[in-house]
């Protein structure tokens, strides 16, 4: 895990994830090949341990992310000398799923923030401020928590966010969102000196990730909205409404800080399936 921080400035939730996926690997080991030479072996076992997993009808990503996280621990053990080789090479691997991000429509979306904005509740100023920061920016919600208070520049209308590895990025903020932000700050107390959390607490310590969950369950409730909407959900709305209003699809990878731009074109297709909906609905020969 030293590894993980030092070297590749991984980020706490994935050292987290890497710890649970080996911690899982180190049990199954244990219990099925105490004695075996992993050197000799290896790719006898990591083909059955795989099939245990397809086994338990866990979901293709998380076997794929297991893949994923056993695939870097074996390149750690050869840079590191204690094995030769990788067993994954030739290893026939299941391939990912193409499932559509899940997003509201702009009506959902405008609905959710208003009806946060207009609530006389105590912390509705720094929930209206959350949510239109999060889908006004396209934050993982990780990013956001970890912002503080200077990070947001309400003059020039950017953020300054810290993402995957602690790559820095700077991200356009609209002008509703900075406006709810400007009046999050001033009624907020204490105000706090340089460097303190944007979104407190009621204990007045940097909102959690879990906190801001909760925050976003809450009034999705509220709205009335379908359970599944998570944090996610308002970076994948984000970036479906940027493009299907013509936006870059290249601007977009920037403001979401996509390493790849394949990963980006995920959402060309959501606007595809979206705009094959209007057509089938609106053309009279459809």
């Amino acid at each position: 895990m030293l590894y993980l921080r030092a070297e590749r400035n991984a980020s706490a939730h994935t050292i987290r994830a890497y710890q649970h996926d080996l911690q899982e690997f180190n049990a199954f080991l244990k219990s099925k090949y105490p004695r075996l030479s992993m050197e000799r072996h290896h790719r006898l076992v990591i083909r059955d341990y795989l099939s245990q997993l397809h086994e338990k009808n866990i979901r293709r990503a998380t076997i794929l992310r297991a893949i994923a996280v056993l695939r870097a621990f074996y390149k750690f053990l050869i840079q590191e000398g204690v094995t030769a080789q990788t067993p994954f090479v030739g290893l026939p691997m299941p391939k990912r799923e193409k499932r559509l991000p899940r997003f509201l429509t702009e009506e959902d979306m405008r609905r959710l923030l208003e009806l946060a904005s207009e609530s006389k509740h105590k912390w509705a100023p720094r929930d209206a401020a959350l949510l239109e920061l999060l889908y006004s920016s396209g934050l993982r919600i990780q990013e956001l928590c970890q912002l503080n208070a200077e990070d947001i520049d309400l003059w020039s209308g950017m953020v300054r966010v810290f993402g995957k590895g602690e790559k820095e990025r700077m991200v356009p903020v609209g002008e509703t969102a900075l406006k709810r932000v400007h009046a999050y700050l001033e009624m907020r107390s204490p105000k706090g000196p340089r460097g303190s959390p944007l979104f407190l607490n009621p204990q007045g310590s940097r909102l959690s990730d879990r906190g801001a969950r909760l925050v976003v369950a809450r009034w999705v409730h509220k709205a009335a909205l379908q359970n599944n909407i998570s944090p996610h959900s308002f970076r994948h709305s984000f970036a479906t409404h940027l493009l299907s209003r013509g936006c870059d699809l290249r601007a977009v990878q920037e403001m979401l800080g996509h390493r790849n731009l394949v990963t980006t074109q995920t959402y060309t297709h959501v606007t595809a399936e979206h705009l094959k909906k209007v057509y089938q609905k609106a053309h009279p020969r459809a």
